[in-house]
């Protein structure tokens, strides 16, 4: 699947994917930490993208532990990772759209290191992520927005990854431009033939971070073809549940969900402070209930690790009295 793909031939493939997997499929969990307890240096603005720079090998292993505990989804280490980043650090646009490249490529060595013992279906998403990791000001446009993303997006579907994750979307504006999605419009105008979701953020349970109504968010991922399905991430588990409801409430597509720890991050002294930390086994009593209220693709964000994706696949498998009713679902929202 990629570029050139007859659109409704890769989502057919895709839904043939979701039902293989039994109905829901797992994702992966948080890259930053786990490549840190492998002895990586992420203090740079680059984050995990500058692995990519120095240790890919890590990068891979990350990816193959996440397999290795029941993962079917992979995500590229590409969320914090720009072409404008990687010249700032010296690189020349070449060398930065070859890095950007890279992440896809790590991803899928991934997969067919593990596809060698394990023919578990597994598919490599490259993520992207939100402007400016959400920093917005006043001159911020639309077509800042489109700007920003639009080269990144090009290069990362040539790569040929099996999914887009746009993820940790702020508000509407990143997902809107004018009456259309900036998002979908790139989809659309750069004519890629890969199956997308939308992925919001939130810190109330109701609203995306910046303050709208996640229903309103929701309906703009629901209004576009091309996305394959919508949800949220980066977000107290304890919210999840809720926001599934919510999100269920404008859109027939499937619901991705993979929250964060629970822990808060405290820019002014770079840690995380526990507040509502959820351990592996929290993971697999709430798993269960976001698949029982509609969720189908279930994983982690920040801080959360091979233990807690492992949690989860379990409390998935355990839950397969769960009906699948993705049988007969139509081919536009099959993710």
């Amino acid at each position: 699947m990629g570029r050139g793909d007859g659109f409704g031939d890769a989502a057919a493939a895709l839904r043939g994917f979701l039902r293989v997997a039994g109905g829901c499929a797992v994702l992966d969990g948080g890259l930053a930490t786990e490549l840190e307890a492998h002895g990586a240096e992420l203090r740079d603005e680059l984050w995990s993208a500058n692995c990519l720079v120095s240790a890919p090998h890590l990068i891979r292993k990350v990816h193959l532990d996440y397999l290795e505990a029941g993962a079917n989804i992979i995500t590229s280490a590409s969320y914090q990772a720009t072409i404008e980043g990687f010249q700032s650090k010296g690189f020349s646009r070449e060398q930065s759209e070859a890095l950007l490249r890279r992440s896809v490529h790590v991803a899928q060595e991934a997969r067919a290191a593990f596809a060698e013992r394990d023919a578990r279906p597994v598919l490599a998403a490259a993520s992207i992520g939100s402007y400016g990791a959400g920093d917005y000001g006043k001159s911020v446009t639309k077509e800042t927005l489109k700007d920003f993303h639009r080269r990144r997006l090009q290069v990362l579907a040539g790569a040929g990854p099996d999914l887009i994750a746009f993820e940790t979307i702020p508000n509407k504006l990143e997902a809107q431009s004018a009456s259309l999605q900036a998002y979908a419009e790139l989809l659309e105008e750069e004519d890629i033939h890969i199956p997308a979701w939308f992925s919001f953020t939130s810190k109330d349970g109701v609203n995306a971070a910046s303050g709208d109504p996640i229903m309103e968010c929701a309906a703009v991922g629901d209004s576009c073809e091309r996305v394959a399905a919508v949800g949220v991430n980066c977000t107290a588990p304890r919210f999840i549940q809720g926001l599934i409801h919510s999100i269920k409430k404008v859109t027939d597509k499937p619901v991705v969900v993979y929250p964060n720890s629970g822990e808060t991050y405290v820019a002014e002294t770079k840690e995380w402070v526990n507040s509502d930390d959820a351990s592996g086994t929290d993971f697999a009593s709430y798993a269960g209930k976001w698949r029982q209220a509609g969720a189908v693709l279930v994983g982690g964000c920040c801080r959360t690790s091979p233990d807690t994706v492992r949690a989860i696949a379990q409390a998935l498998r355990e839950d397969d009295d769960v009906a699948d009713e993705y049988d007969d679902y139509p081919v536009v929202a099959v993710l």
